[in-house]
């Protein structure tokens, strides 16, 4: 039994290394496409996973199956957390007061617009094939269009340390945008629900998802709080950036809690709690900027990690049905109409500039983590339908991750805020290489 245990701890370790460096490897071998890293990471997760490396069945270099890749959730979330907890630094007030209302307006209306095109698209498709796409399963669809990954976005801004007015504005939208989709799909799917078992439930469809977006910025502004108030017990910055990360990982435990209090069930949202607890801490906290670029760096293998996992959890197997496929193509194309007219429309009536209306619906594209937990809600409630909608949900983020991130980058070349190198690093860059070159041929 010990021998056992010992023999899953190495496995686990070792298929953590290889992901990890395989991953690194990647974004070498691809580097003359110019794909981002996270595109990269994701490949390199489909090669070691239950597809592909995974077949070979040896155990540690690579996963072997959907169940093995799970057992890594707890990476996941806390890397979630993380990115959410970085996404909240982009609320501060001194900039909120020239974007917050724009922020607002678009986070809001991309949103409602891209559920409003796939719910049509997915009713006159009900129309032409019936009983293979429920109208249930049609309004669902349509909710979890809503969803916007942030993850991708936020690793394509910082590989190419993107500045400009459509990076100000794309990552408070797509905060907001988590919280806009979480009410949609409480509401549609509650819909859903009682056109299925015949009776609607106002608890579910209205208080209880007010009440976890609620909640969740409440105990993210006091953990945001409370976490200023111990940095000043400590004087080095190694202490007090151990506090945040420790803080971090505390606030994602403590967002997965669930629980119920007289018929209601109350539920928190980790990227909710950890955004308001970075977006408190950056406003208080006078330390907070110095503490969230050391942060940064700290993350950085822990991100890589991240999406090579998420990598390995796509499904192939999707591509095997052809009405998933047929149906995740109208998904696909009609999220993505809706989310460019919806950022377009709601940035030219709140007035952003002319190259942010244009561009800012592509970097809206990307769709992962919130998609998938709502398509798991609806697994669990739907039986055969749930899994329908979790499989059209699965090829759609295929889609979304592997070509996403590169159209975030393409739109952010766009509008110039993604500069290119100067000429002036590409030429110190090269007096390096050539240095090291020199140092190995004396070295021989």
């Amino acid at each position: 039994c010990h021998r056992m245990k010992r023999g899953r701890k190495m496995t686990a370790i070792l298929a953590i290394s290889v992901a990890l460096i395989m991953g690194l490897l990647m974004t070498r071998i691809l580097r003359p496409l110019k794909l981002p890293d996270v595109t990269a990471y994701l490949i390199a997760g489909v090669l070691i996973g239950p597809y592909v490396l995974g077949r070979l069945n040896v155990p540690g270099m690579g996963f072997v199956s959907t169940s093995d890749v799970e057992q890594y959730a707890l990476i996941s979330n806390v890397a979630l957390g993380f990115i959410a907890f970085t996404i909240g630094n982009e609320f501060r007030l001194s900039e909120l007061k020239t974007i917050g209302r724009q922020a607002m307006i678009v986070g809001i209306a991309e949103g409602l617009v891209a559920s409003l095109c796939v719910n049509i698209a997915m009713f006159v498709l009900h129309i032409f094939i019936g009983a293979k796409l429920p109208i249930t399963t049609a309004i669902t669809l349509g909710a979890i269009a809503t969803a916007t990954a942030p993850a991708a976005t936020l690793m394509v801004v910082r590989q190419y340390k993107a500045k400009g007015k459509l990076t100000d504005i794309l990552l408070p939208v797509v905060a907001l945008d988590d919280a806009v989709a979480l009410m949609v799909f409480a509401v549609s799917f509650g819909v859903a629900m009682a056109l299925k078992d015949g009776a609607f439930n106002m608890t579910s469809i209205l208080v209880e998802p007010l009440l976890e977006i609620v909640l969740s910025l409440v105990v993210g502004a006091f953990m945001g709080w409370l976490l200023t108030q111990l940095e000043t017990l400590f004087n080095s910055n190694s202490n007090r950036l151990s506090l945040t990360i420790a803080f971090v990982f505390l606030t994602v435990g403590i967002s997965m809690l669930e629980f119920d209090v007289g018929g209601i069930h109350i539920a928190f949202s980790s990227l909710l709690v950890c955004m308001m607890l970075g977006t408190v801490f950056c406003n208080i906290c006078p330390l907070s900027e110095d503490l969230m670029e050391k942060s940064d760096r700290w993350t950085a293998p822990l991100f890589a990690l991240f999406f090579v996992i998420s990598g390995a959890e796509l499904e192939l197997s999707v591509f095997s049905d052809v009405s998933i496929v047929i149906i995740g193509v109208v998904y696909i194309v009609f999220r993505c109409i809706g989310k460019y007219l919806g950022a377009w429309s709601s940035s030219k009536a709140a007035g952003c500039d002319p190259m942010v209306q244009k561009y800012l619906g592509i970097t809206l594209f990307p769709q992962a983590g919130v998609a998938l937990g709502m398509c798991i809600t609806a697994a669990a409630k739907f039986g055969e339908e749930g899994a329908m909608i979790r499989n059209i949900v699965l090829f759609s983020v295929l889609v979304y991750e592997l070509v996403g991130p590169s159209m975030t980058k393409w739109a952010l070349k766009k509008t110039g805020d993604i500069q290119p190198k100067s000429v002036e690093v590409v030429n110190r860059r090269a007096i390096k290489l050539q240095e090291a070159e020199d140092k190995k041929k004396v070295m021989r």
